[in-house]
This record gives C-alpha cells, sequence and structure tokens, in this order.
C-alpha cells in the first residue's frame, strides 16, 4: 500500500437517480473513513493494550491506570476537539480551491497545538492533590500518580500529531495518520511489556513499573510516530506544495481567533461527552477497585466498538465541508439524511456484540472472577444505548462538517451534565427515585442522556440548511 495515493473527493453527478447518488456518496465516505477507522482502533488499541496488561499485574494497577485515564483522556479530547477545526477548515478550502489558505491554516493550528501542549502538561503532573481527595487507597493513588506524570512526557508529542493531522486528513489523504498510528501501537505493546513487567537487556536492567509503565510506553511510542510523520512530510512528493518550513506562516490572531471560534465548542462539546464516562469512574472510587475495575473494562470495550461510527462521523464531516466548499449544498443535505440509515446499521452491528458477548469479553480484561462480573453486568447496558449514541455521534458530525459547532454543543452539555450526571447519581447512591442500584445506575442516567441528545441533535439536522454563498456558515432555514 502506497500511503501516497490520494483518494479524490469528486463532485457528484446530479443526472444520477437519488439512490445512485446516496450510493455514490456512501463509496466516498467508505474511501475516506476505512483509514480513519484503521487509525482510531490503533489508537484505541494503546488504551486497550494497556487496560489488560495493567490488569494482569494487578487489581490495584488496573485501578491505577484506569483513574489515571479517566484524568487525562477529558482533557486531551478538549484540545484534540479544539485543533479539530483544521479538518473542516482545510477540507473547505480544498473543495473552494483555496490552495493558498492551506498552509497558513495549519501554521495556526501548530500555534494553537503549542500553547495546548504546555497547559496540559502542567495539569497532568499536579494533580496529585485531586487524587487525594478521592480518597483511593495508597497503591491506587501512587500508581495513578504517576502513571500521569510518564503520560504527560508524550503530551507535546500527541497534539503535534493531531495539529498535522489536520492538514494530511483535510487534503483526503486519511491513509498516512493511519500507518503512523499503526507504528505507535505495535511499538507500544512490547514497550508496555517491559515497563510494567520489566526486562533484561544485559546490559542494562529496566525495573519492573507496573502501571506506571504504561505511561512511559505510550509516551515513547507517541513521540516515535509524531516524528517519523514529521520526517515523511518533509520527504514525501506529495506534500511539496505543502512544505512546512517552506511554507512557514507567523501567527495572525484573526485567523488563529476564527479556528478557536470553531474548535472551542468542538472541544468543550468532546470535553462534556468524554468527561461523563470518566467522571462516572471518579464517583464509583468509593466502592472499591473491583467496581472501578469492572467500568473501566466496559468504558475501554465500548470505546474500542465506538471507533466505527466515531470513524463514519470523521469522513462525513470531511465530506459535507468539502460539498458545502465546493457549494453543492443539495449533495450535502443528500449525505447529511441519509448518513442516519448508516448509523442505524452499525448500531445494529454494536449493540448484539455487546450483549452476547459480554462474558466473553470481560474474560478478555481480566481473570479476577468478581471484576468479571461486575463488567458482564454493565456491558448489557452499554448495548442498550448504542443506537442513541451512534445516531448522536453521525449527527454532531454532520454539522461540524456545516461548521455548525455552538448549538450541538449546548446540547451535549443539557443531555449528559443536565440529565445523565444527576439522573446516574440518584440512581446509583441515593433513594430519590428507587432504592440505590450501584454502579448500573450510572449507565442508566447516561443512556437517557444519549436518547435526549440524539433526538435534539437530529431534529436539529433536520430543520437547518447551509447558506449556498458561503461555506463557512449554518443559517436557519426557516
Amino acid at each position: 500500500m502506497n500511503i501516497q495515493d490520494d483518494i479524490p473527493q469528486t463532485l457528484p453527478d446530479h443526472n444520477q437517480t437519488l439512490v445512485q447518488r446516496t450510493l455514490q456518496e456512501w463509496k466516498q465516505l467508505a474511501l475516506l473513513g476505512a483509514p480513519i477507522f484503521i487509525a482510531q482502533l490503533a489508537q484505541m488499541a494503546n488504551g486497550v493494550i494497556d487496560t489488560v496488561m495493567a490488569g494482569h499485574a494487578s487489581a490495584e494497577d488496573l485501578a491505577g491506570v484506569g483513574i489515571g485515564t479517566s484524568m487525562w483522556v477529558p482533557v486531551l479530547l478538549f484540545f484534540v476537539g479544539v485543533l479539530g477545526a483544521l479538518q473542516p477548515t482545510i477540507s473547505g478550502h480544498r473543495g473552494a480551491g483555496e490552495f493558498h489558505k492551506i498552509m497558513p491554516a495549519v501554521w495556526q493550528g501548530i500555534y494553537i497545538a503549542i500553547t495546548g501542549m504546555v497547559l496540559m502538561v502542567l495539569l497532568l503532573v499536579n494533580l496529585a492533590p485531586v487524587l487525594t481527595l478521592l480518597k483511593l487507597d495508597a497503591a491506587t493513588t501512587a500508581i495513578a500518580d504517576g502513571y500521569l506524570s510518564a503520560f504527560a512526557w508524550g503530551v507535546p508529542a500527541l497534539l503535534l500529531l493531531t495539529a498535522l493531522r489536520g492538514l494530511t486528513d483535510g487534503l483526503g489523504h486519511t491513509r498516512v495518520i493511519m500507518v503512523f498510528s499503526l507504528i505507535s501501537t505495535l511499538l507500544n505493546l512490547p514497550l508496555n511489556y517491559a515497563f510494567i513487567y520489566g526486562f533484561d537487556f544485559g546490559f542494562f536492567l529496566l525495573p519492573a513499573m507496573g502501571g506506571i509503565g504504561c505511561g512511559w510506553a505510550t509516551s515513547i511510542s507517541n513521540w516515535v510516530a509524531t516524528l517519523a510523520l514529521l520526517v515523511y512530510l518533509n520527504r514525501s512528493n506529495i506534500y511539496k506544495n505543502f512544505h512546512l518550513i517552506g511554507n512557514w506562516a507567523s501567527p495572525k490572531w484573526n485567523e488563529i481567533n476564527r479556528l478557536l471560534k470553531l474548535g472551542l465548542p468542538i472541544g468543550f462539546t468532546l470535553f462534556i461527552e468524554v468527561s461523563m464516562f470518566c467522571m462516572i469512574a471518579l464517583f464509583l472510587a468509593p466502592l472499591g477497585a473491583t467496581t472501578v475495575a469492572g467500568h473501566q473494562i466496559v468504558l475501554n470495550a465500548i470505546s474500542l466498538l465506538f471507533m466505527l461510527p466515531m470513524s463514519l462521523g470523521m469522513a462525513i464531516t470531511l465530506r459535507v465541508s468539502f460539498l458545502v466548499g465546493a457549494q453543492d449544498t443539495d449533495e450535502a443535505r443528500l449525505l447529511a439524511r441519509s448518513s442516519l440509515l448508516l448509523a442505524l446499521g452499525i448500531a445494529c452491528i454494536n449493540a448484539p456484540i455487546l450483549f452476547f458477548g459480554r462474558d466473553w469479553l470481560a474474560s478478555l480484561y481480566t481473570s479476577d472472577p468478581e471484576v468479571q462480573k461486575v463488567a458482564a453486568q454493565l456491558f448489557m447496558f452499554g448495548a442498550i444505548f448504542q443506537i442513541a449514541d451512534v445516531i448522536q455521534v453521525t449527527m454532531i458530525n454532520v454539522q461540524r462538517g456545516y461548521k455548525d459547532t455552538k448549538i450541538p454543543m449546548f446540547i451535549m452539555l443539557i443531555s449528559f451534565w443536565g440529565i445523565s450526571l444527576p439522573l446516574g447519581y440518584a440512581l446509583t447512591f441515593k433513594d430519590w427515585i428507587t432504592n440505590p442500584i450501584g454502579a448500573p445506575g450510572f449507565w442508566m442516567g447516561l443512556t437517557v442522556g444519549l436518547i435526549c441528545a440524539a433526538i435534539l441533535l437530529t431534529t436539529r439536522m433536520l430543520r437547518f440548511k447551509p447558506a449556498a454563498s458561503d461555506h463557512s456558515s449554518f443559517v436557519d432555514a426557516h
């Protein structure tokens, strides 16, 4: 496979029938989305590797890595969301034929990424007081703190990689990040083994670090992948017109503000959604390491399955922004509405996997029978909310393609923090509605919140359309 192969986004033939145009759009999504899906799986595989290998070290290591992950994931995804403004921006410039605007936009994204690096590293290395407030046992607290400190060293690489992904994905070259994500994952597995369990290199003895070693392994693999990507972009013929050094651009505050105006709502939306899942782990901490470990297993497996609809959504964002940039708003609307069928199809695949494979999935992650029991129970609730979850992520990515990000952010805020969190807390710990039911209560609350989000986002998509004259706007149809 040649990762330099272009994946052209072509304009549709409006002489075709509606069915033919729909199938052609789905083909475009497959070409764009398949490499994105593999890249997302590779990136998620790092988390799976960490969870499985830490789980086989001890329940405390699994809980420590789970708590640490619950803290860095929302923060990282906030900055990833902010930088996510680059993909629709660059894809829109490409659709409009404004190639001269691409590299200046990339450099403004890099400047945003540098600011994010500093802020995130400072946060992660100063979370010890928060861990103390959780009243975890001493071993779990020490593992979580050490894991976060080690992971922080790889944050600059992650955010730089994210900014560069805006360029490669925005141009339609989604295979590029796929390849370098696979490199990171393949490297992470042996590094994890060495750092978690220790390894004798002959000339050097690496001590066993347990869960803390996951952080060091992830940091090193991220740096290797990012540096390799920089070398590739510098030497690749396909990027000779989009050279980082040759097309350097100084900071332009109006362009940075434009990206932030689009990206900040995306960042807050991702933070709102992911932090809800991670906050559950923190709320469940007083119930013990077994409950936290079971929740972490289910969250990890569901996140892995979620990569398919998420990848579809990212491809939809690229395709819709390209079509709107080319001022083909009729085709963009057709794609937006037909994507609902794709979302339902994916949900019908994911739900049975989680429901009927719950015991087997739990056994893959841990050999502890008590943790397996908790995880198997929670997998049933994860299966139930699949339809709503897949629809909401598809619809919100449609709207990102239209550069409509503010209202969807508020919809997610209401659905998750206004409905899911208080309802889940009440069902888990209080007798306000029924007798406290423990961890399943939070998953019931999540289901209700996801249903609300799916309904509101779908309604918004059906009632709005973009202005034909401006690919950066999203206008009320009535």
